[in-house]
Formats: C-alpha cells, sequence, structure tokens
C-alpha cells in the first residue's frame, strides 16, 4: 500500500510543467493554491493562482507546500514552511502515491537518463513520463500499468517515501553544483532513488557502484548481470546482441542500452522486445540528434548536453579532426577543463557563446582554435563559414541555456533552425 495523500490545502510553488500538472492532479483532493515568483504561460484555468509573489504571505493557509524541481531548497516560502513544520513535498512523491496499481521504473544518472527512459519504454510498451517534459501529474487519472518516470536530483530531494518497482542509476557524475553545493550533496541526492526499496524492489546500477545497494541488478563490467564482453552483451552468461547490432551512436549511448536492457529484463522484459527495441531505437531529439546535412557537413543538436560529461561523450561521438563544437550558454558552478582533451583530439575550433564564454575560454585555452561567437546564430554562421565536407557542427554547450534561451529545447529547435534555415 502506498501512503495517502499529506493534507490539504495545498501550496503548489512554481508554476512550470511540473507544478502546473501537481496542480491539476490536486484539484480533486482538496484547495490549491498555486504561485509563481514569475508568470509562466501555461497556468491552470479555474484554480487560484497568484502571480510575480514569493508566497509568504499565502502560507498561514496551507497545510502542505508542494514544491516544484526548479524552487530553490533556499526559496523563502519553503524555508519558512519547514520552520513552522509545514510538510514539503514535489510531484513525483505525490503522483506515486495516487497510482498504486501502476509499476514503476524510475531512471536517473547525471547523463543520458532521457535516452534511456524513452529507450525503455520502447522495450516494455510503458507510459514514459517525469523529467522527459511529460509531467508523471498527468498520467494520475488513467493511470497506466508500467510506467517509466525519468527523475532529476532536483525531484528526488523532494521525494520522501517513493519507492519504485526497478529503480535505474546510469551513472555518477559532476552537474548542478549552483544548486547542491557540492559533488558529494549531489551523488546523495541521486542516490536517493534507492533509499526506500524493499522486498522484491531492484535497483540497476553500474557494476563498479553495485556493491554499494541491496538487491542490485547491475551493468557495466565483464561480470556484470548485463556484461559486455568482447563485441556482445551478455545477460547473466547468455547472448543478448552484438554491439555493431546498437543503433545508438556512441561509446556513451552503449552504457544507457546497457542500462535500459538490464532494467527491461530485470521486470521481465522480453529478451526478443529488448533486443528489437536496441536495433531499432535511433535516440532522442536534442541528443546527438543529426538536423541537417548541407554540402558535405552534418549538423547535430545536442543542446540536451548540459554539462561537461554529457558535452565530452557528445564530441567523442565523432571522428577526429571533424568537429566544429559550439559551447556555452549558462553556467551551473564547476570548471570546463574536463572538455579540453576532447576538443585537442576531436575538434577544428570552439564557438563560445551566452554568459559561460569567458569561463569557457579560460579553460580551454591552448586546447583547441576559439570564436568568441556570442549568440546562436552567429556561432553556426561562423562554423558553416569554415566547415568542410565530412565536418560536423556540433551544439553541445556543456551549460544550462537560461541566459538566452527559455530552456535547452528551445535551444534546439533554434539550432534546428538555422542549420535547415
Amino acid at each position: 500500500m502506498r501512503p495517502a495523500l499529506p493534507p490539504g490545502p495545498y501550496l503548489v510553488v512554481g508554476l512550470a510543467r511540473s507544478g502546473a500538472g501537481a496542480m491539476r492532479m490536486l484539484a480533486p483532493h482538496g484547495e490549491v493554491i498555486g504561485v509563481d515568483s514569475g508568470s509562466p504561460a501555461d497556468v491552470p484555468e479555474g484554480l487560484e493562482v497568484h502571480l510575480e509573489t514569493d508566497g509568504l504571505d499565502l502560507l498561514d493557509r496551507a497545510q502542505t507546500v508542494v514544491k516544484s524541481p526548479g524552487v530553490p531548497q533556499d526559496a523563502p516560502v519553503v524555508q519558512a514552511a519547514r520552520a513552522r513544520g509545514v510538510e514539503v513535498t514535489g510531484e513525483l512523491e505525490l503522483a506515486w502515491r495516487l497510482m498504486p496499481d501502476s509499476r514503476f521504473i524510475a531512471v536517473t544518472g547525471t547523463n543520458g537518463k532521457t535516452t534511456t527512459a524513452e529507450l525503455l519504454g520502447e522495450m516494455t510498451g510503458a507510459a514514459v513520463a517525469g523529467n522527459v517534459g511529460t509531467p508523471l501529474s498527468s498520467l494520475v487519472e488513467e493511470a497506466p500499468p508500467l510506467v517509466v518516470c525519468e527523475v532529476s536530483s532536483f525531484q528526488l530531494e523532494d521525494a520522501s517515501q517513493c519507492a519504485p518497482d526497478v529503480a535505474v542509476l546510469i551513472n555518477l557524475g559532476e552537474d548542478h553544483l549552483d544548486r547542491h553545493g557540492s559533488v558529494e550533496a549531489y551523488h546523495a541526492a541521486k542516490m536517493r532513488i534507492f533509499a526506500n526499496l524493499a522486498g522484491d524492489d531492484v535497483a540497476v546500477l553500474p557494476f563498479d557502484l553495485g556493491p554499494r545497494v541491496p538487491n542490485a541488478v547491475t551493468f557495466g563490467g565483464d561480470e556484470a548481470d548485463l556484461a559486455h564482453v568482447g563485441d556482445a552483451l551478455l545477460w547473466r552468461g547468455e547472448p543478448l546482441i552484438d554491439t555493431a547490432d546498437v543503433r545508438l551512436r556512441g561509446p556513451h549511448n552503449l552504457e544507457n542500452a546497457m542500462a535500459g536492457a538490464a532494467a527491461a529484463l530485470a521486470n521481465g522484459t522480453p529478451a526478443d522486445d529488448v533486443r528489437s527495441a536496441l536495433t531499432t531505437f535511433a535516440g532522442v531529439p536534442h541528443r546527438l540528434e543529426e538536423v541537417a546535412e548541407r554540402d558535405g557537413v552534418l549538423y547535430v543538436n545536442d543542446s540536451k548536453a548540459t554539462n561537461v560529461d554529457a558535452a565530452r561523450v557528445g564530441i567523442e561521438a565523432f571522428e577526429p579532426g571533424t568537429v566544429h563544437a559550439i559551447l556555452g550558454g549558462s553556467l551551473k558552478g564547476g570548471s570546463f577543463v574536463g572538455l579540453r582533451d576532447p576538443l585537442a583530439s576531436r575538434a577544428k575550433a570552439a564557438y563560445l557563446i551566452g554568459e559561460a564564454a569567458e569561463r569557457l575560454a579560460a579553460d580551454l585555452d591552448g586546447a583547441v582554435p576559439i570564436k568568441r561567437s556570442g549568440d546562436l546564430a552567429t556561432a553556426v554562421a561562423q562554423a558553416r563559414a569554415a566547415a568542410e565536407a565530412g565536418d560536423v557542427i556540433l551544439l553541445s554547450p556543456a551549460c544550462a541555456s537560461y541566459d538566452q534561451f527559455e530552456d535547452y529545447e528551445e535551444r534546439g529547435e533554434r539550432f534546428r533552425e538555422l542549420a535547415r534555415g
């Protein structure tokens, strides 16, 4: 049995997709009040909403605060709620509680979450929601039997009792230091995906992390449950598929494929269904998405690469000396020196945009020729002028997008337009 909802009235803080979805989900269960410090476009109609305010004056009316993932822990209304002993929770937690008959596969990791979640949807036929863009709350009214839910560290911070039937950790790198404060705190937030597992619940994670979690199903090492041995993937010693037959491009996507296959097989999905998805699934928008080819130059949208590790594997997916890399955006904390080696070996030039341009220029000095492009349109035009047949113009920013775009999707869509225009 899943826990009941905490008591209303509910104050939903932050009205982007997750918050707006939470308001609609909670409306049948009690009074719901929404608040946002800005003016988001998609606010729920017919419900009480307060915009351009911190919501402190509304806290007296609430018994539970529902915090959207993008709202920081130190937001005044969140701090005040905790100081008063008011429960603070998130949309993920509440939607999980309201879907007691749905089996859950939850997916997290520094990189590859969306690709792995969508791949799992292809393998299992599950509905896919969460951090991919479709709020989990939107599935509550007609709850499907199986849900694959992509979860971020921000969502896991606000999940107190959520216990997936299969919990997947793809990898642990460095990200969101501006929010979590340290790598250790960020990793601790990610590991919360395993905090409430019990009974037959399964933890799927890389082989080298397996000993840290009970009831683990591992992938990656040659002794893992889903092993990479030579040119083949094996499931508990039995051949599953040759790596050459996996359609996703790049070594990092082989990691995603192994994580997804291990989770699906541990969940009872037939091996034939897993193989079929691995041979046909080509990836997701904004992640190494090939959007155009002009005059022999390939344009690749990797806008979802919002940290150094993601950009590194994007750059390394292409042949040495072919890449024109567009980097930059809003800063998230941390250094960009991890891009020096992949750029030095793969790139002809780096084109720097946005708030992070100067920090990128300092960290990459001497590794690759640098152009301070300023904005995306200028970067694409400069790269186009320099590129030759066989080259790749790659948007793999290693940064968030909030300085010049609403989100990584808008940035990727603009790149598509520029590439095709």
